[in-house]
């Protein structure tokens, strides 16, 4: 069944583009959005893809070639909104690119902002929760944290694209992880063929 609504946040961590491709499926198929980004995230947005993300005057247009009036742009500061209590229901929540630091903190039960506390409350009302790592190599640390988010309940996808499908664009390429994302949380797609299945 495909999610109504859907908690996304954006960190700063490289791969600007998995964020981009991801929202634009989601929000054509979601009922609602809820975002949240980090001031790193908008950075990475402008370093990677040479987009300008307002927070003031948020507009999807620029970022996402589409005006999605269902995404709602969140104040990742701010308790006082819906994903940040558990009496909020929703069908999941997707964090990526994740960076490394707020992995960890997620894993160490750290709610320091929106995202992090989002994350915490869907992993106890056991709630979907994908984290979408990009960094490479792991260390120890990041491997521990991982180890322990999974035994929590969540699911990563490292941001790990497969080329199996021949990939002709950056957009190809990433648009791998995001079917993999979509696939976890139940959402249909077209981004890429069932491995071994006519069509």
């Amino acid at each position: 069944m495909t999610p109504s609504k859907l908690v996304v946040a954006v960190t700063g961590a490289s791969g600007a583009i998995y964020a981009q491709r991801f929202l634009i499926q989601a929000a054509r198929q979601c009922e609602s959005i809820y975002l949240t980004l980090s001031d790193q995230a908008i950075d990475v947005a402008m370093t990677e893809l040479g987009v300008a993300i307002s927070r003031t005057n948020f507009d999807t247009l620029s970022w996402l070639g589409e005006r999605f009036s269902n995404i709602h742009l969140l104040d990742a500061r701010n308790y006082f909104t819906p994903p940040a209590s558990g009496s909020f229901r929703h069908d999941g929540m997707v964090i990526l690119p994740c960076s490394m630091g707020t992995a960890g903190r997620i894993a160490n039960g750290i709610s320091n902002d929106l995202t992090t506390r989002a994350a915490d409350v869907c992993l106890k009302e056991g709630r979907k929760l994908v984290l979408v790592p990009r960094e490479m190599p792991w260390n120890l640390i990041h491997m521990r944290n991982m180890t322990t988010l999974v035994e929590a309940g969540a699911t990563v996808i490292p941001a790990s694209p497969a080329w199996y499908q021949k990939p002709k664009t950056l957009e190809d390429l990433a648009d791998t992880v995001v079917a993999r994302v979509m696939q976890s949380l139940g959402m249909e797609h077209n981004l890429m063929p069932q491995w071994m299945v006519e069509e």
